[in-house]
């Protein structure tokens, strides 16, 4: 009898186990299916970012090539000689872009510091907040209160004469950004003027003026021109971006220094 009971039991669980793995494989079966299609969509999108991209890269060596064949057209000469006008131009606004920026302080700041100092510990104190302080209006600050005993006079006289070097330190290499600027278009039209004459050249030789005969020359007068006036156009936003910051810190550097000669005129009364 209890064996009879056992086998019933064992074939009970046979049969609800089995029920339930086909059960999970009838529920399993619509998440299968429910995940192929949304599978579908994502490798659908994969490949069409994959297909943008390949069409960017394309495009990117299709412009790169361009230009390539344009310069070669334009004539090696000139147009390397532009070229070395855009390198050497690019290279100085980058160094100046970087120097103005670097010698831009907080001015209002720099002269709350200096007042506390002053007020707190004296002349020494606020020429170390001077000293710690990067930019010319700290270096004008110092060369001031570096001179506090010589009176008013001496002070204004080396806070001007110092400010007059930090101008030219900041004007430094603004001339040949100019030169470069200007050469540039220069050299294009220069290479105009050839291009033209290489046209005119064929005519004469051809002995007819036909568009075959001239294209040549007149392709390379414009490309020559094309690429000086690209070439001034972008130094010519660089060395205006660095002119209004110049012209920034020069206004910080006298007004602050006013302030600065009043707070020292200040202090030397009280004392």
């Amino acid at each position: 009898m209890k064996k009879l009971f056992a086998l019933i039991a064992v074939l009970s669980v046979f049969v609800l186990g089995s029920s339930v793995s086909v059960q999970a494989q009838d529920t399993s079966t619509p998440a299968t299916e429910q995940v192929a299609p949304a599978a579908a969509p994502v490798a659908d999108m994969a490949t069409d970012k994959i297909e943008e991209a390949a069409k960017a890269a394309e495009q990117g060596q299709s412009l790169h090539s361009a230009l390539k064949q344009k310069f070669i057209e334009g004539g090696p000469g000139f147009m390397t000689s532009i070229l070395i006008c855009l390198i050497l131009g690019l290279a100085l606004a980058i160094e100046r872009v970087i120097y103005l920026n670097l010698a831009t302080t907080n001015t209002k700041k720099l002269l709350n510091d200096v007042e506390t100092a002053l007020n707190n510990g004296g002349f020494e104190a606020a020429k170390d907040v001077c000293r710690s302080t990067r930019g010319p209006v700290a270096s004008i600050f110092y060369q001031g209160l570096d001179r506090h005993s010589e009176g008013v006079e001496v002070i204004e006289k080396s806070i001007i004469s110092y400010g007059g070097v930090q101008a030219g330190l900041l004007e430094r290499n603004l001339s040949w950004i100019a030169l470069f600027i200007a050469l540039g278009p220069m050299l294009g039209f220069l290479g105009t003027v050839i291009g033209m004459i290489q046209a005119f050249d064929a005519i004469e030789v051809a002995g007819d003026i036909s568009p075959t005969v001239v294209a040549a020359g007149i392709k390379v007068a414009l490309i020559t021109t094309v690429f000086g006036l690209i070439v001034a156009m972008i130094l010519q936003v660089f060395y205006n971006y660095c002119l209004s910051k110049m012209d920034s810190i020069l206004g910080d550097m006298e007004e602050s220094s006013i302030t600065l000669l009043d707070m020292i005129v200040k202090y030397n009364q009280k004392k």
